[in-house]
């Protein structure tokens, strides 16, 4: 039985080279998974189940942000690029164009679960509690003064609104490779500006330039570009006294003995808050898999059984005690469906 399984990888093996020779004949014998940092710990703690219960190969996992790891992942079919790319937002029309041009065509996309933005602290810091257009205020880079727009002049939290500490501005936070970034302006940064008179009114009249007022972070060192290492931001706010940092639930989960999470708009992150919606800055989490590597790379099926089984992905399940906020049972039970049938995606919508 040892003999046949070892036979079986070989030829999965060949056939993975055979199968996409874009960048190279190198061959490997394990899954192999990339992107973002949130992800991250959700794949590695599968990767180590699927390995201890299998036998195989433990699986790669890299931390390459979400970005990152769908770049890589579209660079075409075959050994040197990933099986699987893991993303903390949906992949955009233009990456699925980018795949399809590289002969990634069958793209079978699993939503995993559900995680939310965090704005934390040091647990022996300030508390905060951000509304209205608090975070819009404190970090974009323009914002409404006499006769327009100026130069974002607010150095202290209490300068956006005198309920808040008088603490500096210092927030650390995701690169623009991250998904996480993405995230946090769609959902953090977008409706803080659409909480502002003057910026609602220019959705109204100009969306674009709406958008780029919304999405463009300040660049004097108020906002700190972290890396991709989300445990990195958690360590830099107990190190630097009034910090305030971006990452994460599940980082929140880990480190909550070190951190706190502020309130947005009256309401706390929780599993419950996160799940239900009723959190502001909650996103759905996604692992995106090469249906031609199925049944090529050894295990990879398996894999991905694994990653939406009750046991991971469920209530109660591993992968909740990493702070994956779980799908309702039936949604679940929907996506097992497409693991199940290897049902691709359609391109998503502009």
């Amino acid at each position: 039985m040892r003999l046949r399984f070892l036979t079986l990888a070989a030829v999965s093996a060949l056939a993975l080279a055979a199968c996409g020779d874009q960048g190279g004949s190198s061959t490997r014998d394990g899954i192999w998974a990339a992107g973002s940092s949130t992800v991250f710990p959700f794949t590695t703690r599968v990767a180590e189940n699927f390995a201890r219960s299998t036998g195989g190969a433990m699986p790669r996992v890299e931390s390459l942000g979400t970005g990152g790891g769908i770049q890589a992942f579209c660079q075409g079919i075959g050994a040197q690029t990933p099986d699987i790319a893991n993303a903390s937002r949906r992949m955009k029309p233009s990456e699925y164009d980018m795949c399809a041009a590289n002969g990634v065509t069958e793209i079978i996309e699993l939503k995993i679960g559900f995680d939310g933005l965090v704005i934390a602290t040091a647990r022996t810091g300030a508390d905060f509690a951000f509304e209205g257009d608090d975070l819009y205020l404190a970090l974009a880079k323009d914002v409404p003064g006499e006769g327009g727009f100026v130069a974002n002049p607010n150095i202290s939290w209490d300068q956006v609104r005198s309920g808040l500490p008088s603490t500096r501005i210092l927030v650390y936070g995701p690169p623009p490779t991250s998904g996480t970034r993405d995230s946090w302006l769609e959902l953090g940064m977008a409706p803080a500006a659409m909480a502002n008179p003057t910026l609602a009114a220019l959705s109204e009249s100009d969306e674009d330039a709406f958008e780029t007022r919304a999405h463009t972070l300040r660049e004097d060192q108020v906002w700190v570009d972290s890396g991709e290492n989300d445990n990195a931001i958690v360590q830099t706010l107990t190190r630097t006294p009034g910090s305030v940092g971006v990452f994460g639930y599940s980082f929140l989960e880990q480190n909550s003995e070190s951190v706190k999470a502020a309130s947005v708009n009256g309401v706390y992150p929780t599993l419950e808050t996160i799940s239900s919606g009723e959190y502001p800055i909650s996103r759905s989490m996604y692992i995106y898999i090469k249906k031609a590597h199925i049944g090529v790379t050894p295990g990879l099926d398996q894999f991905i059984a694994e990653f939406v089984s009750d046991a991971a992905s469920g209530p109660g399940g591993y992968l909740q005690d990493r702070g994956l906020v779980p799908l309702p049972q039936a949604e679940l039970a929907a996506q097992r469906e497409i693991a199940r049938a290897h049902t691709p995606m359609t391109r998503p919508a502009d």
